[in-house]
């Protein structure tokens, strides 16, 4: 029985050693906001705070969650980046494709859509934050349909 449970220790110290090493190190953040239920206002920012860095390059990418009741085919957003401590603000508009020609959402999901989306490539130096606002620049001033806005930010 002693033999035993020696095996059954090793076993579980294998599968936690290879769950920690499993694990992606490289995201530093990844948060989704919520837009509002009866639909995200043309003036509302959605804002995303991150912790200081290390110095390095780091990749931007803007997740987007949207349901059936979205009117359009795609989607145009600006994103405000300010680099603190320096203040520097760099800005980039995407236009994203939702939906084909046919009326098919492009994303994966039955009554929610995920989309993904590289923004930027961002090099920052040791101890800076990045405060993002995103915000839709569409004629419409209300936009049904957006359920969640998320930024996920990746050590390359």
């Amino acid at each position: 029985m002693r033999k035993n449970s020696r095996w059954f220790y090793l076993g579980v110290l294998l599968t936690i050693a290879i769950g920690l090493t499993s694990c992606d190190r490289k995201t530093i953040y990844y948060h989704y906001e919520h837009a509002p239920v009866n639909g995200w206002e043309k003036n509302d920012a959605l804002s995303f705070d991150i912790s200081p860095v290390s110095e390095g390059t780091y990749r931007e990418e803007l997740g987007l969650r949207i349901d059936k009741s979205y009117p359009f085919m795609g989607l145009c957003l600006v994103i405000k980046q300010t680099i603190l401590p320096s203040g520097y603000v760099h800005s980039d508009t995407l236009n994203c494709n939702l939906i084909d020609e046919d009326g098919n959402n492009k994303g994966p999901g039955l009554s929610y859509y995920q989309y993904n989306f590289h923004v930027n490539t961002l090099r920052l130096q040791e101890g800076d934050s990045l405060h993002i606002t995103v915000k839709h620049n569409m004629k419409r001033e209300i936009m049904p349909g957006i359920a969640d806005v998320g930024i996920r930010l990746d050590k390359q």
